[in-house]
Protein backbone atom coordinates (compact mmCIF):
# COMPACT_ATOMS: atom_id res chain seq x y z
CA UNK A 1 0.00 0.00 0.00
CA UNK A 2 3.07 2.10 0.60
CA UNK A 3 6.36 2.38 -0.70
CA UNK A 4 9.01 4.95 0.66
CA UNK A 5 12.72 4.98 -1.03
CA UNK A 6 15.19 6.78 -0.47
CA UNK A 7 13.41 9.89 1.72
CA UNK A 8 15.88 12.64 2.99
CA UNK A 9 14.32 15.68 4.62
CA UNK A 10 16.84 18.52 6.14
CA UNK A 11 15.42 21.52 8.42
CA UNK A 12 17.14 24.89 7.59
CA UNK A 13 19.04 26.18 10.52
CA UNK A 14 17.86 29.66 11.80
CA UNK A 15 20.15 31.38 14.32
CA UNK A 16 18.49 34.64 13.87
CA UNK A 17 16.21 37.12 11.62
CA UNK A 18 19.23 38.22 9.44
CA UNK A 19 20.86 34.67 9.61
CA UNK A 20 22.67 33.98 6.05
CA UNK A 21 23.86 29.89 7.81
CA UNK A 22 23.07 27.40 5.42
CA UNK A 23 23.25 25.04 7.80
CA UNK A 24 20.70 21.93 8.25
CA UNK A 25 19.91 19.69 10.45
CA UNK A 26 19.55 16.13 9.03
CA UNK A 27 16.46 14.52 10.45
CA UNK A 28 16.05 12.32 7.68
CA UNK A 29 19.14 10.57 5.56
CA UNK A 30 17.78 8.19 2.81
CA UNK A 31 15.00 5.94 4.63
CA UNK A 32 13.11 3.20 2.51
CA UNK A 33 10.79 0.85 3.59
CA UNK A 34 7.06 -0.41 2.35
CA UNK A 35 3.64 -1.28 3.80
CA UNK A 36 1.48 -4.23 3.11
CA UNK A 37 -2.45 -3.92 3.43
CA UNK A 38 -3.32 -4.87 7.11
CA UNK A 39 0.62 -5.01 8.04
CA UNK A 40 1.72 -2.77 11.19
CA UNK A 41 5.27 -1.22 10.52
CA UNK A 42 6.90 -0.18 13.68
CA UNK A 43 9.25 2.39 13.63
CA UNK A 44 11.29 2.07 17.23
CA UNK A 45 14.30 4.78 18.39
CA UNK A 46 15.28 6.96 20.79
CA UNK A 47 13.63 10.64 20.58
CA UNK A 48 15.26 13.24 17.88
CA UNK A 49 15.53 10.19 15.79
CA UNK A 50 14.01 10.87 12.86
CA UNK A 51 10.26 9.27 13.78
CA UNK A 52 8.03 12.39 14.00
CA UNK A 53 9.50 14.00 10.71
CA UNK A 54 8.87 10.81 9.10
CA UNK A 55 5.43 10.58 10.10
CA UNK A 56 4.91 13.94 8.93
CA UNK A 57 6.40 13.90 5.71
CA UNK A 58 4.31 10.28 4.62
CA UNK A 59 1.43 12.89 5.66
CA UNK A 60 2.21 15.68 3.46
CA UNK A 61 2.45 18.03 6.53
CA UNK A 62 6.38 17.97 5.71
CA UNK A 63 7.97 17.99 1.99
CA UNK A 64 10.79 15.77 1.48
CA UNK A 65 14.04 17.47 0.02
CA UNK A 66 14.00 14.06 -2.20
CA UNK A 67 12.62 10.48 -2.55
CA UNK A 68 9.23 9.21 -3.22
CA UNK A 69 6.01 8.22 -1.27
CA UNK A 70 4.09 6.62 -3.38
CA UNK A 71 0.75 4.85 -2.39
CA UNK A 72 -0.73 2.18 -4.10
CA UNK A 73 -4.05 3.04 -4.78
CA UNK A 74 -3.25 6.36 -5.09
CA UNK A 75 -6.14 7.65 -3.47
CA UNK A 76 -5.57 5.70 -0.29
CA UNK A 77 -6.81 7.66 2.77
CA UNK A 78 -4.15 8.15 5.40
CA UNK A 79 -4.79 9.20 9.06
CA UNK A 80 -3.28 10.68 12.07
CA UNK A 81 -3.41 9.43 16.17
CA UNK A 82 -1.37 11.93 18.03
CA UNK A 83 0.65 11.08 20.93
CA UNK A 84 -1.19 13.78 23.41
CA UNK A 85 -4.90 13.11 23.57
CA UNK A 86 -5.53 16.10 25.89
CA UNK A 87 -3.72 18.78 22.75
CA UNK A 88 -5.38 16.94 20.04
CA UNK A 89 -8.81 17.67 20.99
CA UNK A 90 -10.59 21.13 20.54
CA UNK A 91 -12.46 21.57 24.03
CA UNK A 92 -15.18 23.57 22.69
CA UNK A 93 -16.64 20.91 19.95
CA UNK A 94 -18.59 17.98 20.96
CA UNK A 95 -17.22 14.59 21.27
CA UNK A 96 -20.05 13.64 18.07
CA UNK A 97 -18.21 16.58 16.32
CA UNK A 98 -14.51 15.90 16.67
CA UNK A 99 -15.08 12.08 15.70
CA UNK A 100 -16.97 12.64 12.78
CA UNK A 101 -14.90 15.74 11.49
CA UNK A 102 -12.90 14.00 9.02
CA UNK A 103 -16.13 12.35 7.48
CA UNK A 104 -17.76 15.78 7.28
CA UNK A 105 -14.34 16.99 5.86
CA UNK A 106 -14.45 14.58 3.20
CA UNK A 107 -18.15 15.40 2.10
CA UNK A 108 -19.27 11.54 3.33
CA UNK A 109 -22.37 12.22 5.40
CA UNK A 110 -24.11 15.15 5.97
CA UNK A 111 -25.22 17.37 9.50
CA UNK A 112 -28.06 15.18 9.78
CA UNK A 113 -26.08 12.20 10.19
CA UNK A 114 -23.41 12.93 12.50
CA UNK A 115 -25.24 11.71 15.87
CA UNK A 116 -25.84 8.32 14.63
CA UNK A 117 -22.34 8.07 12.31
CA UNK A 118 -20.94 9.07 16.13
CA UNK A 119 -22.64 6.92 17.89
CA UNK A 120 -21.12 4.30 15.53
CA UNK A 121 -17.77 5.41 15.91
CA UNK A 122 -18.00 5.14 19.69
CA UNK A 123 -19.57 1.88 19.81
CA UNK A 124 -16.50 0.65 17.94
CA UNK A 125 -14.29 2.09 20.14
CA UNK A 126 -15.53 0.93 23.00
CA UNK A 127 -17.63 4.07 24.74
CA UNK A 128 -21.07 4.90 25.52
CA UNK A 129 -22.81 5.48 22.27
CA UNK A 130 -24.76 8.21 23.50
CA UNK A 131 -21.67 10.42 24.88
CA UNK A 132 -21.71 12.54 21.40
CA UNK A 133 -22.95 15.35 23.29
CA UNK A 134 -20.39 15.04 25.93
CA UNK A 135 -16.69 17.62 25.69
CA UNK A 136 -13.54 16.55 25.64
CA UNK A 137 -12.98 17.40 29.64
CA UNK A 138 -15.39 15.24 30.59
CA UNK A 139 -13.25 12.57 30.15
CA UNK A 140 -10.11 10.44 31.04
CA UNK A 141 -6.95 10.16 29.33
CA UNK A 142 -7.64 6.43 27.79
CA UNK A 143 -11.22 7.65 26.56
CA UNK A 144 -9.79 10.84 25.01
CA UNK A 145 -7.01 8.49 23.12
CA UNK A 146 -10.24 6.52 22.33
CA UNK A 147 -12.26 8.94 20.64
CA UNK A 148 -8.98 10.26 18.70
CA UNK A 149 -8.92 6.80 17.54
CA UNK A 150 -12.34 7.20 16.19
CA UNK A 151 -11.80 10.04 14.94
CA UNK A 152 -8.49 8.28 12.58
CA UNK A 153 -10.59 5.43 11.43
CA UNK A 154 -13.94 7.72 10.56
CA UNK A 155 -12.94 7.98 7.08
CA UNK A 156 -11.89 4.49 6.19
CA UNK A 157 -8.43 5.30 5.73
CA UNK A 158 -6.14 2.20 4.29
CA UNK A 159 -3.16 3.75 6.27
CA UNK A 160 -3.39 4.91 10.00
CA UNK A 161 0.39 6.43 11.29
CA UNK A 162 -0.20 5.96 15.17
CA UNK A 163 2.60 8.47 16.67
CA UNK A 164 3.29 7.07 20.16
CA UNK A 165 -0.20 6.96 20.95
CA UNK A 166 0.13 5.54 24.34
CA UNK A 167 3.02 6.78 25.92
CA UNK A 168 1.04 9.49 27.56
CA UNK A 169 -1.31 6.89 29.43
CA UNK A 170 -1.37 5.31 32.58
CA UNK A 171 0.73 1.54 31.91
CA UNK A 172 -3.00 -0.39 33.13
CA UNK A 173 -4.64 1.61 30.28
CA UNK A 174 -1.88 0.67 27.72
CA UNK A 175 -2.92 -2.73 26.98
CA UNK A 176 -6.45 -2.12 26.44
CA UNK A 177 -5.36 0.74 24.03
CA UNK A 178 -3.08 -1.48 21.85
CA UNK A 179 -5.67 -4.24 22.29
CA UNK A 180 -8.35 -2.08 20.91
CA UNK A 181 -5.89 -1.02 17.53
CA UNK A 182 -5.14 -4.75 16.99
CA UNK A 183 -8.77 -5.10 16.78
CA UNK A 184 -9.76 -2.24 14.22
CA UNK A 185 -6.89 -3.37 12.16
CA UNK A 186 -8.35 -7.06 11.93
CA UNK A 187 -11.81 -5.51 11.54
CA UNK A 188 -11.15 -2.81 9.08
CA UNK A 189 -7.92 -4.30 7.16
CA UNK A 190 -6.09 -1.18 8.19
CA UNK A 191 -2.34 -0.48 7.45
CA UNK A 192 -0.45 0.91 10.42
CA UNK A 193 2.85 2.63 10.83
CA UNK A 194 3.12 2.52 14.24
CA UNK A 195 6.22 4.87 15.88
CA UNK A 196 7.35 4.34 19.67
CA UNK A 197 10.51 4.78 21.64
CA UNK A 198 8.95 1.55 23.77
CA UNK A 199 10.80 -1.60 21.81
CA UNK A 200 8.37 -4.01 24.01
CA UNK A 201 5.47 -2.23 22.81
CA UNK A 202 7.05 -2.10 19.12
CA UNK A 203 7.46 -5.49 19.59
CA UNK A 204 4.29 -6.47 20.55
CA UNK A 205 2.39 -4.48 17.97
CA UNK A 206 4.34 -5.17 14.49
CA UNK A 207 4.99 -6.77 11.98
CA UNK A 208 8.11 -5.63 10.80
CA UNK A 209 9.92 -3.27 13.33
CA UNK A 210 12.52 -0.61 11.90
CA UNK A 211 14.95 0.80 14.16
CA UNK A 212 15.95 4.21 13.14
CA UNK A 213 19.04 6.14 14.64
CA UNK A 214 19.96 9.54 13.24
CA UNK A 215 17.46 9.55 10.26
CA UNK A 216 18.54 6.24 9.49
CA UNK A 217 16.87 2.65 9.36
CA UNK A 218 19.81 0.74 10.80
CA UNK A 219 17.95 -2.64 11.31
CA UNK A 220 14.81 -4.38 10.17
CA UNK A 221 13.02 -7.38 10.92
CA UNK A 222 10.22 -9.66 11.84
CA UNK A 223 9.69 -9.05 15.70
CA UNK A 224 10.38 -12.53 16.43
CA UNK A 225 13.72 -12.12 14.43
CA UNK A 226 14.60 -9.15 15.82
CA UNK A 227 14.01 -10.24 19.53
CA UNK A 228 15.64 -13.61 18.97
CA UNK A 229 18.84 -12.11 16.71
CA UNK A 230 19.58 -8.45 17.04
CA UNK A 231 22.42 -7.43 15.11
CA UNK A 232 23.01 -4.01 14.99
CA UNK A 233 24.88 -3.02 18.21
CA UNK A 234 22.01 -0.10 18.82
CA UNK A 235 19.30 -2.27 18.78
CA UNK A 236 21.13 -4.34 21.02
CA UNK A 237 21.07 -1.29 23.43
CA UNK A 238 17.75 -1.09 23.11
CA UNK A 239 16.90 -4.62 24.03
CA UNK A 240 19.34 -4.57 26.93
CA UNK A 241 16.98 -2.25 28.51
CA UNK A 242 13.63 -4.11 28.50
CA UNK A 243 12.47 -5.57 31.87
CA UNK A 244 11.81 -9.06 31.61
CA UNK A 245 10.89 -10.65 35.50
CA UNK A 246 13.07 -12.87 36.94
CA UNK A 247 15.38 -13.14 33.90
CA UNK A 248 19.17 -10.93 33.88
CA UNK A 249 19.38 -9.27 30.40
CA UNK A 250 23.01 -10.15 29.01
CA UNK A 251 22.02 -9.39 25.13
CA UNK A 252 24.58 -6.18 25.07
CA UNK A 253 27.44 -6.27 28.05
CA UNK A 254 30.00 -3.74 27.04
CA UNK A 255 29.36 -0.56 27.81
CA UNK A 256 28.41 2.25 26.68
CA UNK A 257 30.23 5.98 26.05
CA UNK A 258 30.63 8.68 23.80
CA UNK A 259 27.78 11.12 22.81
CA UNK A 260 25.19 11.26 20.38
CA UNK A 261 25.46 12.11 16.79
CA UNK A 262 25.48 15.67 15.75
CA UNK A 263 22.43 16.31 13.54
CA UNK A 264 23.88 19.22 11.81
CA UNK A 265 27.49 18.52 10.84
CA UNK A 266 27.12 14.81 10.49
CA UNK A 267 30.45 13.21 10.15
CA UNK A 268 30.81 10.90 7.15
CA UNK A 269 30.96 7.44 8.76
CA UNK A 270 28.29 5.58 10.54
CA UNK A 271 26.05 7.64 13.20
CA UNK A 272 26.39 5.19 15.91
CA UNK A 273 30.09 4.94 16.00
CA UNK A 274 30.85 7.15 18.50
CA UNK A 275 29.17 5.09 20.90
CA UNK A 276 29.74 2.06 19.37
CA UNK A 277 31.85 -0.17 21.92
CA UNK A 278 32.79 -2.86 18.41
CA UNK A 279 33.40 -0.69 15.84
CA UNK A 280 35.81 -0.85 12.75
CA UNK A 281 38.44 1.53 11.42
CA UNK A 282 36.12 1.68 7.90
CA UNK A 283 32.97 2.69 10.16
CA UNK A 284 34.47 6.06 10.83
CA UNK A 285 34.13 6.59 6.81
CA UNK A 286 31.34 5.11 5.53
CA UNK A 287 27.81 5.07 6.16
CA UNK A 288 27.11 1.51 5.80
CA UNK A 289 24.35 0.48 3.90
CA UNK A 290 20.90 -1.48 4.85
CA UNK A 291 21.47 -4.96 3.59
CA UNK A 292 19.75 -8.08 4.24
CA UNK A 293 22.10 -11.68 4.54
CA UNK A 294 21.36 -15.19 5.11
CA UNK A 295 17.67 -14.47 6.50
CA UNK A 296 16.06 -12.17 3.50
CA UNK A 297 12.95 -10.60 5.96
CA UNK A 298 16.44 -9.60 8.22
CA UNK A 299 18.48 -6.73 7.16
CA UNK A 300 21.06 -4.64 9.04
CA UNK A 301 23.08 -1.43 8.32
CA UNK A 302 26.69 -2.27 10.46
CA UNK A 303 29.65 -2.94 8.60
CA UNK A 304 30.49 -5.90 11.19
CA UNK A 305 27.97 -7.59 8.94
CA UNK A 306 28.99 -6.73 5.46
Amino acid sequence: MLTVKELVKHYPLKAGRFSTSEEKIHALNGVSFTLGKKQTLGIVGESGCGKSTLAKTILGIQTQDSGSIILDPPDTKMQYIFQDPYLSLDPKMQVKEIITEPMRAAGMITKREIAAEAAKLLEMVGLPKDWGTKYPHEFSGGQRQRICIGRAISSRPGIVICDEPVSSLDVSIQSQILNLLLELQEKLEISYIFIAHNIAVVLYMSDIVSVMYAGYIVESATPQELYANPLHPYTKLLLSVVPEIGKNKRIFEQKITGEVPDLIHMEPGCPFYSRCPVHKDICKTAVPQLKSGENADHSCACWLYQ
